[in-house]
């Protein structure tokens, strides 16, 4: 067991796979939670489709990819917000299209103009490629989020149960929003060299919807879906390796059975509790 843990270690790429797993999983386990209480699940994707032009522009224009994937994620997610503040039109509806177009977007770009990004490593990750560079950009994000939801936690939870509340208890409610969009750019763009446009939206919502499943705290909900985060992605990173498959997907593969497990533990868990409670019933 000793030499499966160790064995992968011995390469400088396998060392560099785990420190970005783990700085990724970290903000997106984080922003999760807050997703799925928001029921937000799909802005993630649409932010994650959203930052595909600006990959491309940026490499066009010279820039650094994560400036222009930022800028492109925080247009999307802004745009989608003002569609829906002004229209009849739902959120949900109003992403869709957005994202679905700025992907569209992207797609364009990238077939007409010829450049040296592999449309690959950008939709799904090149987590065995990565650079220090890479570890670095990632792990500043992951802090720089962390340390926010660490500092407003409790505002954000009242502003995701209760947006109006919050604004009568004073908190800067307009703030908390487009921090929480800004947070979920940045997620993605740390997320983009290891996973992938694509995968990254795996992250953002399952460790949240497990996490839920189990605990009814939100503390415990921040603590257990990083924890689940954090487990899953250095089993993937090591079965990858053992297994000569992809890390990204081995991740996402082993959150999507953690979920299926939690769920059906969750399902057979009610029935018994609700047969007891007949049960009890009828004794009395």
């Amino acid at each position: 067991m000793i030499d499966w843990l160790i064995a992968p270690l011995q390469y400088d790429f396998m060392q560099l796979a785990l420190l970005i797993a783990i700085a990724v999983a970290i903000p997106t386990a984080l922003l999760s939670c807050l997703l799925v209480l928001k029921g937000w699940a799909l802005l993630g994707d649409a932010i994650a489709h959203g930052v595909f032009p600006g990959v491309v522009l940026a490499y066009l224009l010279g820039w650094p990819l994560i400036l222009g994937a930022f800028i492109a994620g925080m247009l999307c997610a802004l745009f989608s917000g003002f569609l829906h503040n002004n229209s009849r039109i739902k959120q949900d509806t109003a992403m869709g299209v957005v994202f679905s177009g700025m992907f569209a977007l992207g797609l364009l770009i990238y077939v007409w103009v010829p450049s040296d990004v592999h449309l690959n490593h950008i939709l799904f990750g090149d987590m065995l490629g990565v650079q220090w560079q890479d570890v670095l950009e990632s792990s500043a994000i992951a802090v720089a989020i962390t340390g926010a939801i660490a500092l407003k936690w409790r505002d954000l939870l009242l502003n995701a149960f209760d947006p109006v509340q919050a604004h009568t208890s004073g908190l800067p409610v307009r703030l908390l929003h487009y921090g929480l969009l800004a947070a979920v750019s940045l997620a993605v763009v740390g997320a983009l060299s290891a996973v992938g446009l694509v995968l990254s939206i795996a992250l953002l919502i399952a460790p949240g919807a497990i996490a839920f499943l189990i605990v009814r705290s939100f503390g415990h909900m921040l603590w257990l879906a990083t924890g689940i985060s954090v487990l899953n992605s250095v089993l993937g990173v090591l079965l990858s390796f053992h297994l000569d498959s992809a890390p990204g997907p081995t991740i996402v593969l082993l959150l999507t059975l953690c979920f299926i497990v939690v769920f059906i533990w969750r399902v057979l868990h009610n029935k018994r509790v609700s047969m007891q409670a007949v049960k009890h019933s009828l004794e009395g």
